[in-house]
């Protein structure tokens, strides 16, 4: 393994330990970057991120909602088999389309419009769930929108809404 390939893993997995995202969500677009192809970019990192993700689930299995992750599973696994068998067979270049939705994320923090597009967005949890996955096949960053929900929710909660997810130390509920 290439000292490059080496020192992102290593720094995206600490991360990803750390925080719960970054394996995916930064050691893809670094590697990208560095000029690997993508099919090898999910070959060297998924498995990494499915293991990290495996442990701090067994590890906090109490404070995992089961209902939202199995609609996670279900409403965003087939768009993501469905768009990575396209972008593999049909070689298409969707760098044009990573760097769009990369730039209308980073506008958010930004732009009351696009706080307002993906706030309007994240209200409809099936379709969520599905554009995640579209995104997720198609470049491997759906996590981010994954994580942006999970925040969204944890901070519109109230001491009450205890049932949709208890407090749980820094994970994500999976790696898509």
């Amino acid at each position: 393994m290439s000292a490059d390939i080496l020192l992102t893993v290593v720094a995206a997995t600490i991360v990803q330990s750390i925080f719960g995202a970054g394996v995916l969500l930064f050691g893809a677009p670094i590697l990208l970057l560095l000029g690997y192809d993508f099919i090898d970019v999910l070959v060297i990192l998924l498995p990494i991120s499915l293991v990290i993700n495996s442990f701090q689930i067994t590890k906090h299995h109490a404070n995992v909602d089961l209902g939202f992750y199995r609609r996670i599973l279900w409403l965003s696994l087939p768009p993501i088999a469905l768009f990575l068998f396209i972008v593999t067979h049909a070689r298409i270049n969707i760098g044009l389309f990573i760097g769009v939705f990369l730039l209308f994320i980073a506008l958010k923090d930004f732009s009351a419009g696009a706080t307002r597009t993906i706030d309007a967005l994240m209200k409809y949890e099936k379709p969520y769930f599905v554009l995640m996955g579209v995104i997720h096949g198609l470049s491997s960053l759906g996590g981010s929108l994954l994580t942006a929900l999970v925040h969204q929710k944890l901070t519109r909660r109230t001491p009450h809404e205890s049932r949709w997810l208890r407090p749980m130390p820094p994970l994500r509920l999976c790696s898509c």
